[in-house]
C-alpha cells in the first residue's frame, strides 16, 4: 500500500511538473522542458536509487584519493585549489542532470567535461610556465598515484551488475585497466629502491598503462549514449551522465592521463641529460 501510494505521487508530480512548462508558451516551452525532464534516462530514477550507497561512496572516496595524489606530486596550493574548483563544477553539473540530454552534438559530456581537461593538460605542455609545473613535479608520486585505478574498476565492475555500464567496460569484457592499478606498487618499489631511478622500467609500464587507458576510454566514449554512440545500443554507459559517476570522465581520467603523460616527459629528459 505504502509503494503504491508512492508511486501515485511520482505519477502526480510528474504531471504537475508537465503541466507547469505547458503554462510557459513561445521559445522558453522547450528548453525549460528539457531542464526539467532533461531525458529519457531520467525517468528510470531506479536505476541510481537502487544502487548500493557504499558504491556511490566508494568512487567519491576514489576521486578525492586521487586529487590528493595528484596534489602531493605538484605541491602546488594553487593547483589543489583550482581542482577543487573543477570538482566542485562538475559536481554541481551531474547533480542537477545537465549530462542527462544527451541529444545534443558535440555530446555535452565531451564538450563541458572532457575537453576543458584536455585544454588545460595542453597547456601545461605547450606554455612554459606550465612546463616549468610538470618538470617540478615528483615521478615516484605519480607513480603511486595508480593505484587509485584499482577501486576505479571495483566500482565500474558494480556498475556493470547494476546494469548501468556496458559489461565492456568491465573486466569481463574489453577493460583491463586494472592491470595497471595492480602493478603500480610493485613499480614503484622496483623504479625507486635504489638512489639511480629504473628508467627502463618506468618507459615500459607507463606506455603499456596508457594505452590500456586509452582503450578504456575510447570503449567508453563510443558507447555513452550520444549522436556519436557506435556500440553498447543494448546497454549504454549511462552511469557517467550522473554524479558522482560523471567525474569519472570529467575529473579523474583526465588527472590519470596526465600522471602518465607529465611521467614519460620526465623519463625522456632524463635521456637527455
Amino acid at each position: 500500500m505504502r509503494k503504491s501510494a508512492s508511486s501515485r505521487l511520482n505519477v502526480e508530480q510528474v504531471e504537475w511538473t508537465v503541466f507547469f512548462c505547458e503554462l510557459v508558451q513561445g521559445p522558453f516551452q522547450r528548453p525549460l522542458l528539457s531542464i526539467v525532464l532533461p531525458s529519457r534516462y531520467e525517468w528510470d530514477e531506479h536505476m541510481i536509487g537502487d544502487l548500493p550507497f557504499w558504491i556511490s561512496a566508494l568512487f567519491l572516496a576514489t576521486a578525492f584519493a586521487t586529487i590528493i595524489g595528484v596534489v602531493i606530486a605538484a605541491g602546488s596550493r594553487a593547483f589543489f585549489v583550482a581542482i577543487l574548483i573543477w570538482f566542485a563544477v562538475q559536481a554541481a553539473l551531474g547533480y542537477f542532470g545537465f549530462y542527462h540530454e544527451t541529444s545534443h552534438m558535440p555530446p555535452r559530456l565531451l564538450l563541458f567535461g572532457a575537453l576543458p581537461c584536455m585544454v588545460c593538460i595542453a597547456g601545461c605542455f605547450f606554455t612554459r610556465r606550465g612546463r616549468r609545473f610538470v618538470d617540478s613535479m615528483d615521478l615516484r608520486a605519480l607513480t603511486w598515484l595508480h593505484t587509485i585505478r584499482i577501486p576505479v574498476e571495483i566500482t565500474l565492475w558494480c556498475l556493470v551488475q547494476h546494469q548501468l555500464l556496458n559489461e565492456s567496460m568491465s573486466i569481463g569484457g574489453t577493460n583491463f585497466d586494472i592491470l595497471s592499478g595492480l602493478s603500480a606498487p610493485v613499480v614503484a618499489y622496483l623504479a625507486f629502491r635504489t638512489s639511480k631511478v629504473n628508467r627502463p622500467l618506468l618507459l615500459v609500464w607507463n606506455i603499456s598503462s596508457l594505452l590500456l587507458l586509452l582503450n578504456v576510454v575510447v570503449t567508453a566514449a563510443l558507447g555513452i549514449p550520444s549522436p556519436i554512440q557506435l556500440h553498447a545500443f543494448d546497454q549504454p554507459n549511462i552511469a557517467v551522465l550522473y554524479f558522482p559517476f560523471n567525474l569519472l570522465p570529467a575529473m579523474v581520467v583526465p588527472l590519470v592521463l596526465f600522471a602518465h603523460l607529465v611521467a614519460l616527459r620526465k623519463l625522456w629528459g632524463m635521456e637527455r641529460r
